[in-house]
């Protein structure tokens, strides 16, 4: 049972990084503003050009409110991760962190479910690139990519049930087309992907051919060895806020205050709702961590480049799901190209679209190369510990990347686009990332009290022991006053009283709750520290926010990772050789 749980010192780590700790190792030449910047620009990409869409859809303008709960959240586990990184300054991110704090299994879990956050996360920027691209060569250019070459099947085929049953019920083709309200553009076009198929018996062909072929040139530059220059980054940032900060200042003209009226339209569920949605715009701050080995001062400047990237977000993406759904109906948004489509319904701003839709081009592709380049080098790692096959840590001898990881993690994310819907694959991404981070939260509370050191730094120590009692007992008494939201006190009812007609998608607010009463309990007789412990239970709550079927498919894939590493990793691990 030891050996499950052994782990590597951090003077082990550093050895094989062949990082000292004090500037040898890769060339330090990050600095503070370079980390913001890098964070940006990893942040700023799918989220506001694609999952804020439906996030918008569910809570309607209240959204907000889940874009700074998210922020907050992730702003707990983000001091986590700085610590981490100034203890273990290499690359290898969470799954280095794991390897040091709990020991092997973990970290292979946690290896396995980044899995979810750099690749399979890769398909909902490849299906949203693919997207804004078809969007742009339409209006730009009058190309049209037929639309069973721009949707999965899946997609196509739910689409089609969709209309189908609004035509059911009455309502015509044409009013679907017009009817902002109804939210029925997207249907309508995959109900045309579907009838318009071409046919190889009774399958239908459909598949999105530009997030393919996508996923093939950005795979190739990354086998190819290119990199992102500092410059490069700076620039890329300079373009996507330049953007933003446009439609903001345009888009806030034609805002319509009646769209504001009903501010949650489905109460606090319906916000809560999007908690995939809004989490996945956050998931590109963990990348800051795996620059360690490059920044000049890891200690001070990493907790600045994670928290103020978080914090700059954060206010971005609540102006901009405030001016979207204050432009269009919430209802209308659900589609993924929003700020595209909603410029288009005014035809003053046509000029804007366009300059959105290209820039949604380059902000996704770039987006899509930094979590493409992050995949096989997580892989390399573990191949290096013996986890993996030794194929995946081959160099390439000419282009100097993991060339094996890297083709395979290509076939990892195409794959999966031919009939995986993204709405999907974006729970099981942000699943996998949350389960990450409360990983990175217990490992810090693992830590103990933090002993100051000169250099370092720690995560800033506040006694939970008298806080977290006052959190425990606040949230208990908005549940049964019905002050959060009907569902919550339905749900918080049928808690109490073991009735539910649904019990199974009662599931993970129920282990939430468990986990928040341990917790609570942990925090009285052992004095945690308060700000892991809140990162540690706000990510839970997203978990817990998102459906029980997700949890299945993570719980899944969880133990397709688990047959791996017992079949194989275990005994071939190089920790063998010295346990």
């Amino acid at each position: 049972m030891s050996k499950l749980f052994r782990k590597k010192t951090i003077d082990q780590i550093l050895k094989e990084g062949a990082v000292d700790g004090h500037g040898s190792g890769l060339a330090r030449t990050l600095g503070a503003r370079d980390l913001i910047a890098f964070g940006i620009a990893a942040i700023i990409g799918a989220g506001i050009f694609s999952t804020i869409g439906g996030a918008c859809a569910k809570g309607g303008p209240g959204v907000i409110f889940l874009f700074i709960f998210t922020g907050i959240a992730c702003s707990f586990a983000a001091f986590a991760y700085a610590e981490f990184a100034s203890r273990v300054p290499v690359s290898g991110s969470a799954y280095t962190y794991s390897y040091v704090a709990f020991g092997e299994l973990f970290a292979w879990i946690i290896g396995w479910a980044l899995i979810m956050e750099y690749a399979i996360g890769n398909i909902v920027v490849a299906v949203s690139w693919s997207s804004y691209f078809n969007s742009m060569l339409d209006g730009s250019f009058g190309w049209h990519v037929p639309y069973w070459l721009s949707y999965d099947y899946f997609t196509a085929q739910n689409g089609f049930n969709a209309v189908n049953a609004m035509l059911a019920k009455g309502t015509s083709l044409q009013e679907m087309a017009t009817n902002d309200v109804l939210g029925m553009k997207a249907a309508l076009q995959q109900w045309t992907a579907w009838n318009t198929a071409p046919m190889i018996g009774s399958i239908r062909l459909i598949f999105n051919l530009p997030a393919l072929i996508i996923i093939g040139i950005i795979t190739w530059l990354v086998y190819r060895g290119m990199k992102e220059s500092k410059l490069a980054t700076n620039i890329m940032v300079g373009i996507k806020l330049v953007v933003v900060l446009m439609v903001i200042v345009v888009g806030v003209n034609y805002i319509n205050g009646d769209n504001y009226s009903n501010f949650m339209p489905n109460g606090m569920s319906g916000v809560l709702a999007g908690v995939s949605g809004v989490f996945f715009a956050y998931i590109g701050f963990d990348a800051i961590s795996t620059t360690a080995e490059e920044c000049k001062d890891p200690q001070r400047d990493l907790p600045k480049g994670i928290l103020y990237s978080i914090l700059i977000c954060t206010i971005l993406y609540i102006l901009i799901a405030l001016v979207l759904t204050g432009m269009m109906h919430y209802k209308a948004l659900d589609t993924p190209d929003p700020l595209s489509t909603v410029f288009k319904e005014y035809p003053s701003l046509f000029w804007l679209q366009r300059i959105v839709e290209i820039s949604a081009v380059v902000a996704l592709a770039s987006v899509l190369l930094v979590f493409q380049m992050g995949q096989p080098r997580i892989w390399l790692a573990m191949s290096r510990d013996g986890l993996l096959p030794k194929k995946f840590s081959n160099i390439h001898p000419r282009f100097k990347t993991p060339g094996f990881a890297t083709i395979v993690t290509g076939f990892v994310v195409a794959v999966p686009t031919l009939f995986l819907p993204s709405s999907t694959v974006e729970n099981l991404c942000s699943i996998g990332t949350l389960f990450a981070f409360i990983l990175v939260c217990a490992g810090v509370l693992k830590f103990g009290k933090p002993v100051k050191e000169p250099g370092k730094f720690r995560t800033p120590y506040v006694n939970a022991r008298y806080v977290m009692p006052v959190i425990f007992v606040f949230v208990v008494v908005l549940l049964t006053t019905n002050a959060i939201s009907e569902e919550s006190h339905v749900w918080f009812n049928d808690f109490i009283t073991f009735t539910s007609d649904n019990w199974m998608d009662r599931i993970p607010m129920v282990l939430f709750f468990l986990v928040f009463v341990i917790s609570t309990v942990l925090a009285v007789t052992k004095s945690y520290s308060l700000i892991p412990l809140l990162g540690m239970i706000s990510c839970f709550y997203m978990m817990a926010q998102i459906a029980f079927s997700h949890w299945i498919g993570f719980i899944i894939w969880l133990i397709a990772g688990l047959l791996i590493y017992f079949l194989y990793s275990r005994n071939n691990s190089r920790l063998n050789d010295i346990v």
